[in-house]
């Protein structure tokens, strides 16, 4: 009777408009992101999509009886707007945490944690409006759900300012063998890949298990068995050289916000130097991360150059990130800039790379002239909103560093795949600096660190992340973390300076590859649909 009564309950809830078309799918998506980093619960995906699509066949089934006598599509929407919501709102939080840091702003959390994760989930919505129609429980509706999901994937990333964030295949970070193929295929490939791997379990929820399911779970089941060991071998068979002679050192002083208010821009730089434990007569490259001087620009930044002169020497190169300025053709404008520059020890400027993708809202104001009259700014500090760089280029070292290059990346300038550099781009490292401070103790700064690992591994390159109250480190080619500091931890980690790698497959072609493996699939479901599988 115990046993009736569940079965009972259960095809209640089933029956429940309300349950199946905002309430499961919400808890879905929330559940769906214990998969990403830092909880790393990769199996959870298996549930999370397989139930989904239980609940998409669920609602074509029953919008004719059920609920409307007749079809009616708007409930897929509704059902993955629901699931994205849940998704986005676990997985993206972490961003109104920046807006406590501002009297002005305080008021704009519930908004910012409401409207931010429900613009992202039309996404999805659309997503899942496009396929509700076609649910069926076979292979090819399988491959179908994977290729029009991955696709809205691809939009989300790139349309706009585009926000790449917690793509399906991060879900795999936790293991370094299993994204190696990443340096072949790409991350969006990788997520198409995975989606459908997620949703095989589908096809077994049903009373009788059919002979070709099997088939398809072990054909995919081998695949990742096949990438797992390439990525062992890969990482094994892997030997890479270093210069000597130069030293690379990452700084995470791991200041917080209420530092900055508190004490003087030289108390910090004071303790920035004592961490960075210069050596004049090594040959030091240092990496200071984004954010550090609030009152300064590199304008008025020789101010401090006695400071350095003492504690640096000319075997030293300081890299950091400050804001800069530049005068229009009206003497009375000025163009702001967030950007990374090198300097030597007397504060003098050797190179410049003003930010190319900026943030929303928290580096320049969208329709800034209409917002601005309400009072409105950016998050960080200033009322104008920083412009947009040109172009990202390999900047060179010069003579006394062997003409090392470097390539500059600031921020969350490191999530775009495919867009950090053009496959004429061969630096010797990629520099990273962030300020992370902005996102408390949550999973926000590491999820942003799993993104550099990622591009380590598609782009072939090293990289070295200084994040302020983030997680800093060396990540060579393979995306393994050779030194690192979390996100407590005040320190450095020092390194030797890498020698030329060769660039990927992943880094010639970009993301060709992932429309590619698009037309692929598309190819699989006519032949698929075709013969009824």
């Amino acid at each position: 009777q115990l046993i009736n009564n569940k079965d009972f309950n259960l095809i209640a809830l089933l029956n429940n408009k309300l349950f199946v078309i905002f309430f499961a799918p919400f808890l879905l998506g929330v559940i769906t992101i214990l998969g990403f980093a830092p909880y790393n619960l990769t199996f959870i995906n298996f549930f999370t999509f397989s139930i989904l699509l239980f609940l998409i066949l669920k609602i074509k089934k029953q919008t004719q009886s059920k609920y409307r006598k007749k079809k009616s599509n708007r409930y897929f929407f509704y059902l993955g707007c629901a699931f994205g919501f849940g998704f986005f709102l676990l997985g993206n939080y972490w961003i109104s945490i920046s807006l406590t840091h501002d009297e002005m702003f305080k008021g704009l959390i519930p908004f910012a944690l409401i409207l931010i994760p429900l613009f992202l989930s039309l996404f999805f919505g659309l997503a899942i409006f496009l396929v509700g129609a076609f649910a069926e429980k076979n292979i090819s509706f399988i491959l179908f759900f994977s290729f029009v999901f991955s696709i809205f994937e691809f939009l989300r990333g790139n349309l706009l300012t585009g926000f790449p964030w917690n793509l399906i295949s991060y879900t795999w970070s936790w293991s370094n063998e299993s994204i190696q193929i990443l340096s072949l295929i790409g991350t969006y490939s990788l997520s198409l890949i995975s989606l459908t791997f997620f949703c095989i379990p589908f096809l077994f929820l049903q009373n009788k298990i059919v002979k070709k399911n099997i088939v398809f779970f072990l054909v995919f089941l081998l695949i990742f068995i096949v990438n797992y060991f390439y990525g062992s071998y890969k990482v094994s068979a892997s030997n890479y050289e270093f210069d000597k002679n130069i030293n690379v050192k990452i700084i995470s002083p791991s200041f917080s916000l209420k530092d900055y208010s508190t004490n003087s821009e030289i108390d910090q730089l004071e303790r920035l130097i004592k961490i960075s434990e210069p050596e004049k007569d090594k040959k030091t490259l240092f990496i200071w991360p984004e954010g550090i001087f609030y009152e300064s620009n590199l304008q008025n930044i020789v101010l401090y150059k006695d400071l350095f002169i003492n504690k640096f020497s000319e075997n030293h190169l300081i890299i950091l990130g400050i804001n800069n300025f530049v005068n229009t053709d009206d003497s009375n404008n000025k163009k702001y800039f967030n950007s990374l520059v090198v300097l030597n020890n007397k504060l003098e400027i050797l190179h410049v790379y003003n930010k190319v993708n900026l943030v929303p809202f928290g580096e320049f104001l969208p329709f800034e002239k209409i917002l601005s009259k309400v009072g409105l700014k950016k998050i960080t500090p200033g009322y104008n909103s920083f412009s947009s760089g040109d172009v990202r280029e390999i900047i060179n070292l010069g003579n006394k560093f062997n003409k090392k290059s470097i390539l500059p990346l600031i921020c969350y300038e490191i999530i775009y795949p495919g867009k950090i550099k053009t496959k004429n781009q061969h630096p010797s490292l990629v520099i990273n600096i962030s300020e992370d401070a902005w996102f408390g103790d949550t999973i926000g700064p590491y999820q942003h660190y799993s993104k550099a690992i990622y591009r380590a591994v598609e782009e072939g390159v090293f990289i070295a992340r200084s994040a302020n109250k983030g997680v800093s480190g060396f990540i060579d080619p393979n995306g393994r973390s050779i030194k690192f500091l979390d996100i407590s931890e005040s320190g450095n980690v020092e390194y030797k300076m890498p020698q030329f790698v060769e660039s990927t497959f992943y880094s010639e072609y970009g993301n060709k590859i992932f429309f590619l493996i698009i037309f692929l699939y598309i190819f699989l479901i006519l032949i698929f649909k075709k013969v009824k599988i």
